[in-house]
């Protein structure tokens, strides 16, 4: 079944993984979706970078378990687009760059490829200053320093990318699982209080009603869904052999969703244990300013009773510094070729990437020290913010064409949920920009 893209562009989305990963026929269900199984992650670990722990600890630290609702809806209006990216990709066979690519006219798609790679390298700058603020922390290297040792990533990337692309997805898993790990010990340690935690679940008026919390409810909300994820999942879920028939496009579409639904279930979970362990022991002891990392850490130990605690906190942060460097670099390669149709060499391309972010982290540090790099994070995030709605909009747009889509078309529910949570996310990006730049 080819797609109604691919009549003029036979060009393969990640053409050295493409379609390496075999789905096998006559299984069972269980068995299915274990080779399916992998884009999901990597896809979820954009939801608990670096850039997202300020916001996190500011929340939990500042207003308890309240804003744990924030972080429910955040994630589910992100499973509702990562599922039409993983969609698009299935369907068409093109990733939104490329897709972008066949649809828009020459100078748009520069000016959309200049605006991606900018929220890349923002993105892939949290990356370098939270690892290198978690080496800091364990180890007590200095934070230029840090950022210098950051660059080795990129070999770490051509390594497993060259044993193939189920390596990738394990490395990512492995250090998923150790952030995991890492704050359910902190959760157990710091015994939050059941019925509150609960109570946060659900959305209170006060959200909207106090400007402080609103604030933070924006930042929680408006730097969720990551653009450079919908590139990215659009493209990976492509590294399997399915059939690329009606009903071969249809078991990939619910396989896929049933891995990324999971593992976006993950990085709530994770991204919620940030909060509850920052209201449990910042708000409950009365430590309500807490909204650095490095705050954070030094905290922990002295309320919690145990060294340990910090320790397993850097090695989160450490662990999700490097997880997200591995998506965000591949992310940077699948627009380059998608929006340019450009190929350069992996590794020329990772080094390209990796010093757009290092080179800017690296002048900060050198010049104002650790508060630099704090504010650098928050501007990143904004940048973030600036890009997403250029990567929704062609997204729903795209998936809700029925001449681009064919049987696979958004049903009319779908298409006015994706498009109303469009609208919200955009609204909500335009305010924390608004008052990010002009807030006194």
């Amino acid at each position: 079944m080819k797609s109604p893209w691919q009549k003029n562009n036979s060009t393969k989305s990640l053409p050295e993984s493409h379609a390496t990963i075999p789905i096998p026929e006559n299984a069972g269900f269980w068995k299915k979706l274990f080779a399916f199984l992998g884009p999901g992650l990597m896809v979820a670990v954009g939801y608990m970078d670096p850039g997202n722990w300020a916001t996190d600890i500011a929340g939990g630290s500042q207003f308890g378990y309240t804003l744990l609702s924030v972080i429910l809806i955040s994630n589910i209006f992100a499973m509702v687009l990562q599922h039409l990216a993983l969609k698009l990709g299935v369907v068409a066979e093109r990733d939104l760059a490329q897709a972008c690519r066949d649809h828009f006219s020459p100078k748009v798609n520069f000016g959309l490829w200049v605006l991606c790679e900018i929220a890349i390298a923002a993105c892939d700058l949290a990356e370098v200053i939270g690892s290198a603020i978690a080496l800091n922390l364990l180890f007590g290297i200095p934070l230029t320093w840090g950022i210098v040792i950051t660059i080795v990533d990129v070999l770490l990337i051509l390594f497993l990318q060259h044993k193939g692309f189920r390596w990738l997805e394990a490395v990512v898993a492995t250090l998923m699982l150790t952030i995991f790990g890492c704050f359910i010990y902190e959760i157990i340690l710091s015994k939050p209080d059941v019925f509150p935690l609960l109570q946060g679940l659900l959305p209170q008026p006060e959200v909207v009603t106090n400007p402080s919390m609103l604030y933070i409810a924006i930042g929680i909300l408006g730097a969720t869904v990551m653009p450079h994820n919908l590139y990215l999942h659009s493209s990976i879920v492509q590294t399997r052999n399915y059939k690329r028939s009606f009903e071969g496009k249809k078991e990939a579409i619910k396989f896929a969703t049933i891995d990324s639904t999971f593992s976006l279930f993950l990085a709530f979970f994770i991204n919620a244990a940030i909060l509850i362990v920052a209201a449990a022991t910042f708000h409950t002891s009365g430590n309500h300013q807490v909204a650095e990392i490095t705050d954070a850490h030094e905290l922990l130990a002295p309320i919690l009773g145990t060294s340990l605690a910090s320790v397993f906190f850097a090695i989160a942060l450490l662990a999700s510094g490097q997880n997200s460097t591995l998506t965000g670099t591949l992310a940077g390669q699948i627009v380059m070729e998608g929006f340019l149709n450009l190929r350069l060499k992996p590794w020329l391309r990772r080094l390209i990437t990796r010093l757009i972010s290092v080179v800017p982290a690296l002048v900060v540090t050198i010049i104002y020290g650790e508060k630099g790099t704090g504010e650098l994070l928050v501007l990143s995030q904004v940048i973030l913010s600036m890009q997403l709605s250029f990567a929704v909009v062609p997204l729903v747009m795209f998936t809700s064409s029925k001449a681009k889509m064919g049987r696979f078309v958004n049903r009319p529910l779908l298409r006015w949920l994706a498009w109303i949570i469009t609208g919200i996310i955009i609204i909500l990006n335009v305010v924390l920009l608004y008052q990010t730049l002009f807030s006194s």
